[in-house]
């Protein structure tokens, strides 16, 4: 039986790999490297791992089924490691053709006369190939959404699944059952194996979506999405990885009493709640004292919470306070006396507390995102109360929602009065209803999250292509201007000290600098037909100038002159330049020849060569090439665009190596806030143009705002007029931060 989880990649019209995009080709040669490393450290680790079993077995014949399933492991090591990559390369090779087989239809569409049981072993081994997906979907699922928002960008033209994603958990959970079928041993040795695979290997796969990740980025796909660091997934106190949280081990509270969710909860909500209380007295069986006033069960404060929760939402307009405030109704009744949460409603009141604290203090959010998001406290709140799987769980629908949000208006700014900002209409509009419709339903944050990763992901590629085509204008700047700096030096070395007329100057200045600013751009100062144009123009200065004269630089000048001209013409006219400017160049140049001969004609014979010595580079004559043809020396007549868009040189400044080492180190994608003549502007490094030292930033719209040389832009770090922004997850920014916060306070 094969899951409607796992994609059957078997029987479908292979594509070639060369139809790929370039990327995904370089991502499925990457990702085999990164499986088959990971593959190789798991038969290492499976080795000692069953012969440790097998020491412990309790019977002979479960030792005996270890070490079967050790033996085979060792035999089938390199034939499994194969099946797998294979597996995953056709994957990417039917990108977008592969369907994941549903086997298990409804009842109503079976015919009852086909019904059969199903295999008990067969069963037993999709339930843990089942299992495996399922935490590989929790544990990484950031990194997978990632990858498939890169996938995505580079086939706009092929609807994705999920579970299409050539890397995705069904396909490597497929391509592990498909090898561990030619073991040869029975189920429950099979069995011990898939869960070798569940402990071992699952465990290190962040490390090839992380790659997958970083491979793609390099390719310039999708650079400014959240670059994913290697998730390390959950684990209980047995160091065994914890599936992901299910519904029938909540309990009405929200607690798993005894329950495996109560280890998911106690991985990180325990330990908060262990600092939260150093120091202080703990209630009995979760209430409070007598003394402290009335016990309010946790139902009775959700109900109250949601009874602030309707005033705050029919007022948007009113003014931020903190969830202290807003809460000092909900902790009293009618008569005024003071109602005490049970101990563990009141940490999860105080860590939300803190969670708010440091949102609201957070710089790098705009005053009025701040406004937003802190209209969210209730509702954050009930969840946490209803969840407390909501504070270590990355992968909660609420978490991420306020994550994603406060993520996508870091660079937000606010827009002129009457101009239209789609970021802000649409966080307004989910914290609205989020405020009207949240009772102590979670799924609704599904809901909300799926809408906010559609609405991000189209304004994501909007912004893409806009700054793709920043980007593409820039590195044509950024080429021209070194095209331009090439054809100057090389123009400059060969004038330098030589005695040229006026009209010979404007066409090397003129028409020959255009010529070799086209070639340096189309070829390179490394190509052959660089170094002949390098070769023609000191042969065209030498005709005009020819130093050292000798008996023989009248014989040389009538043989090369014709040839010059020749291949001058030709590379002129190669690259289409007028006719009539072209003749009007060569009638220039043959009057200042006519010009040279006089002069050689009128120098005595004898004093040619005086005898004097010359350096090195003067008794250099120049070597004609009769052989070169003037198609030889440039064989494209492509017109180009040889307008000089050179900047005027500028002065840089000297700077520390420290601040140098810093501008050099940021990365494409991360925001900054820039002060510029007292104005703060946030803006996003688009691209560095390595070729010509420049630093491209744009706002959050894709619009150019700003470009520095590294020089300049480390002198602006140095003086404080550049800082980055913080572009983390604000929940676990902020987790860290009540952590660190806790231990000091502990410390003292």
């Amino acid at each position: 039986m094969q899951d409607k989880k796992v994609v059957n990649i078997t029987g479908q019209g292979s594509t070639s790999r060369f139809f790929l995009p370039t990327a995904l080709i370089l991502l499925m040669d990457a990702s085999a490297q990164s499986i088959r490393t990971v593959l190789d450290q798991f038969f290492d680790r499976a080795d000692d791992a069953l012969f440790e079993l097998a020491d412990r077995a309790g019977t002979d014949q479960e030792q005996t089924r270890y070490f079967d399933a050790m033996r085979e492991l060792r035999l089938r090591r390199k034939s499994m490691t194969v099946a797998v990559l294979q597996h995953v390369s056709q994957a990417f090779n039917d990108i977008g053709k592969a369907r994941p087989q549903n086997t298990n239809p409804g009842l109503d569409s079976v015919d009852e006369g086909s019904l059969s049981l199903l295999d008990h072993a067969e069963l037993e081994q999709q339930v843990a190939i089942d299992n495996m997906v399922t935490k590989l979907r929790y544990q990484y699922s950031e990194a997978l959404r990632h990858l498939g928002l890169r996938v995505r960008h580079l086939l706009p033209g092929v609807a994705l699944e999920d579970d299409q994603m050539p890397l995705c958990p069904e396909v490597l959970c497929g391509g592990l059952a498909e090898a561990s079928k030619n073991l040869d041993v029975d189920i429950k040795a099979r069995l011990i194996v898939l869960k070798l695979f569940d402990q071992l290997l699952v465990t290190s796969l962040g490390d090839v979506y992380h790659g997958a990740n970083q491979t793609l980025i390099k390719e310039g796909v999708l650079p400014d999405s959240k670059a994913v660091s290697p998730v390390q997934p959950a684990r209980s106190r047995q160091g065994a990885p914890v599936p992901p949280p299910s519904a029938a081990y909540r309990e009405a509270d929200g607690y798993g009493v005894g329950q495996p969710q109560a280890e998911v909860s106690a991985a990180t909500f325990s330990q908060l709640s262990a600092l939260l209380r150093q120091g202080q007295p703990a209630y009995s069986d979760g209430q409070a004292p007598a003394s402290s006033g009335q016990w309010l069960q946790t139902d009775a404060l959700l109900t109250r919470l949601g009874q602030v929760q309707a005033v705050f939402g029919k007022d948007p307009g009113a003014p931020l306070v903190p969830l202290s405030q807003q809460l000092q109704p909900v902790l009293q009744n009618s008569s005024g006396q003071s109602l005490r949460p049970g101990q563990v409603d009141n940490d999860v009141i105080n860590l939300v507390a803190m969670l708010f604290e440091f949102i609201l203090d957070d710089r790098h959010l705009h005053s009025v995102m701040k406004s937003l998001l802190g209209r969210l406290q209730i509702p954050m709140l009930k969840v946490a109360l209803t969840d407390k799987n909501f504070f270590n769980r990355g992968g909660h629908p609420a978490r991420k929602l306020l994550n994603g949000m406060a993520l996508a208006a870091t660079g937000w700014t606010e827009k002129r009065l009457g101009q239209r900002d789609p970021l802000l209409d649409k966080i307004r509009a989910l914290v609205n209803r989020i405020l009207e419709d949240f009772s102590t339903d979670v799924s609704l944050f599904n809901e909300l999250l799926d809408d906010f990763n559609r609405f991000t992901d189209l304004d994501q590629r909007r912004r893409d292509l806009v700054e793709q085509r920043l980007r593409d204008a820039e590195e044509g700047r950024a080429r021209h201007e070194q095209a331009t700096a090439d054809a100057k030096e090389l123009l400059h070395k060969a004038m330098d000290g030589r005695l040229l007329p006026e009209p010979v100057q404007d066409i090397l200045n003129g028409p020959w600098s255009h010529y070799l600013h086209w070639l340096a751009l189309h070829e390179s100062t490394e190509s052959r037909a660089w170094q002949r144009a390098k070769t023609l123009t000191k042969q065209l200065i030498w005709t005009i100038d020819p130093v050292p004269l000798t008996a023989t630089t009248r014989e040389l000048l009538q043989q090369t002159i014709p040839q010059v001209i020749k291949q001058l013409r030709g590379a002129l006219e190669g690259v289409a330049w007028d006719g009539l400017s072209v003749e009007a160049v060569i009638r220039d140049l043959e009057l200042a020849h006519l010009d040279v001969f006089q002069r050689l004609m009128i120098a005595p014979g004898e004093a040619v060569d005086n005898g004097h010595a010359r350096s090195d580079e003067s008794q250099e004559e120049p070597v004609f090439r009769a052989d070169v043809a003037p198609s030889d020396v440039e064989d494209t007549a492509d017109t180009a665009d040889v307008t000089d868009t050179a900047e005027p040189i500028k002065t840089q400044p000297v700077v520390a190596e420290e601040w140098l080492a810093k501008a050099e180190g940021l990365r494409v994608g991360c925001w900054l806030e820039l002060n510029r003549d007292g104005i703060q502007i946030r803006c996003k490094l688009a691209a560095f143009i390595r070729a010509v030292d420049k630093y491209i930033f744009v706002n959050r719209s894709g619009a150019k705002v700003a470009e520095y040389r590294r020089n300049e832009l480390a002198e602006m770090m140095a003086q404080g007029h550049i800082e980055i922004l913080d572009d983390g997850l604000i929940f676990d920014r902020a987790l860290e931060s009540i952590i660190d916060n806790l231990r000091t306070s502990r410390r003292f």
